[in-house]
């Protein structure tokens, strides 16, 4: 695999503006820990360098969060004094990931629901707009989007003329700017750069983020007495099992955004190293940061090198960049970072809002509440639970008992089999028999690998009783890649069932064609043939060429 020099410029902006971004996060973390803003920055320096060289997310910046510190805070309270025994509780939490990863436990990330991701991705936008609405005024960052908006009518009674300018043009320079300008140089860094040297040149009385810690860790041996171990482990398992979830929901979200697909148990094994070299150095544990993701990912970081720049810059912080760091506004962090909330907005669910299924829609907007004034954490689970429940009430619904001589599906399976070996196999037949929701999509994604020298496929979905929005979405995926690969896709299903109505809702309609959505297996096996018969061979060879 080649990297180009494009390549090694956008992971640079990537990581530099990923690190800048990082750097008031981690001293505020750190804080908020009571283990000190030195250990956030050691936090985002260790987890940040080698979670991306050992991960499984290419794209992915890890760091201390919001979830894992406050975790950390609640061992620290219990374990008064003894910051020893709180990073003993980090590194055996590392050490556990590491175990997820090596068994495999990573996977199951892949059957949460995508009304759970939506709202979540929706919610973490919208906190990320609340939060920076109070350094956008001028005043000081508050802790909770709850706190940000029962406050707000405050922070604009006092507001700070100078932060708003500042924090308007920033807005104004990272929407508008054009995206060939920006390709060279992140639209981020330019507003950046130019409006902290604005600041300074006409000494602006506003917030910056300050002096800056420096000096290098030391080695921070785990010890404590055995009569804290069992306290300690119940914490360590805790925040390992929160460092898993919030890890790998941020890597889904980067793979919403660079369409790749991540390693999860690798990933595991990243975070956990990750995490264990931050409690020997004394820093916070940390997870996969979303904000600090999809900043790599906007300004150009494609590749595990961004998320090591990043670290590399704040280690240039700590060793004495600090004093030209310290100078940046905050106002102009707050115009980037609404930016970076707008953007991770879901647009793709918001626009079928009126047209998605009722039961996708509340798991959608309960798991989108509860993250914007709850927790993340709980928001997922509750997403998670609700959406099987539903799973669960619509199978039950649709259940049928039938007593035959001969199961139904047999005939079948031996006409698709038939015409699948006449045919030299280059027309097949994919069949969905049973529920097509959030749990079975990753199968059907399987499957598109598998149809190398195939001009047509007859995707057969008579035997589905329903589909979820989930099931939709990837099977829309599926037809894209279908089709850039020279592979007419004809979709069969059962009339009166809606399916044809949901998919025409979502756009898979467009996708298929005119005659991509058929109601008759056999008239959809004709017109595959017809297809057949219409692609001269040197066509399809070129085709295949093609798409090869």
């Amino acid at each position: 695999m080649t990297y180009s020099l494009f390549q090694l410029r956008g992971d640079l902006f990537g990581g530099l503006t990923a690190g800048v971004v990082a750097l008031p996060l981690a001293l505020a973390f750190g804080v908020a820990s009571g283990a000190g803003a030195i250990a956030g920055l050691y936090g985002a320096i260790a987890l940040g360098f080698f979670a991306a060289l050992l991960g499984g997310t290419p794209s992915q910046v890890s760091g201390p969060t919001g979830p894992m510190t406050v975790i950390t805070a609640a061992a620290v309270a219990g374990f008064p004094g003894d910051l020893q025994a709180v990073f003993t509780v980090v590194l055996i939490a590392g050490a556990l990931q590491i175990v997820f990863g090596v068994i495999k436990a990573g996977v199951f990330v892949r059957y949460i629901p995508y009304p759970v991701i939506s709202g979540f991705m929706s919610g973490i936008g919208v906190i990320i707009i609340l939060l920076q609405l109070h350094p956008l005024l001028g005043s000081a960052s508050v802790g909770s989007p709850l706190v940000a908006l029962l406050e707000l009518p405050q922070a604009v009674s006092a507001a700070n003329g100078y932060s708003l300018l500042l924090a308007g043009m920033t807005m104004l320079i990272v929407f508008i700017t054009p995206g060939r300008i920006s390709r060279v140089l992140p639209s981020p860094l330019i507003a950046l750069l130019s409006m902290s040297l604005l600041s300074a040149a006409f000494s602006f009385p506003v917030q910056t983020i300050g002096e800056i810690p420096s000096g290098l860790p030391e080695l921070v041996l785990p010890t404590f007495s055995p009569e804290k171990l069992p306290k300690i482990l119940a914490m360590a398992l805790a925040l390992s099992v929160l460092g898993v979830i919030d890890s790998l929901l941020t890597s889904i979200v980067a793979d919403s955004m660079t369409k790749e697909r991540h390693d999860s148990n690798q990933e595991l094994i990243g975070q956990g190293v990750g995490n264990m070299v931050s409690a020997l150095i004394g820093g916070l544990p940390g997870a996969g940061a979303t904000m600090r993701t999809v900043v790599n990912i906007k300004a150009g970081g494609t590749t595990r090198l961004s998320g090591m720049i990043h670290s590399v810059f704040l280690v240039a912080v700590l060793l004495g960049l600090g004093k030209y760091t310290a100078h940046i506004p905050m106002p102009v962090l707050a115009g980037i970072l609404m930016k970076v909330g707008v953007d991770i907005l879901d647009y793709r669910m918001l626009k079928v809002l009126r047209r998605a299924p009722r039961q996708d829609l509340v798991v959608m907007l309960t798991v989108f509440v509860i993250t914007v004034f709850v927790d993340l954490i709980v928001a997922v689970t509750t997403g998670v639970t609700l959406a099987a429940l539903m799973l669960t009430y619509r199978i039950a619904r649709q259940t049928q008992i039938n007593v035959l001589e001969v199961p139904s599906a047999e005939w079948q399976r031996d006409i698709e089999k038939g015409l699948q070996e006449e045919s030299e196999y280059r027309m097949r037949t994919i069949s969905v028999r049973g529920a097509f929701f959030f749990g079975t999509t990753a199968q059907m994604q399987d499957k598109v690998n598998k149809l190398i020298g195939t001009q047509v496929v007859i995707i057969n979905c008579l035997d589905v009783p329903f589909m979820d929005i989930s099931a939709a979405f990837a099977l829309s995926e599926m037809v894209d890649k279908l089709k850039k690969d020279g592979i007419k896709p004809i979709l069969v299903v059962t009339e009166g069932l809606g399916l044809r109505r949901l998919l025409n809702g979502l756009g898979c309609a467009d996708l298929l064609g005119e005659d991509g959505i058929q109601v008759d297996y056999h008239k959809a096996v004709q017109l595959a043939l017809a297809y057949l018969r219409k692609t001269p061979a040197h066509r399809r060879r070129r085709e295949s060429q093609a798409a090869s």
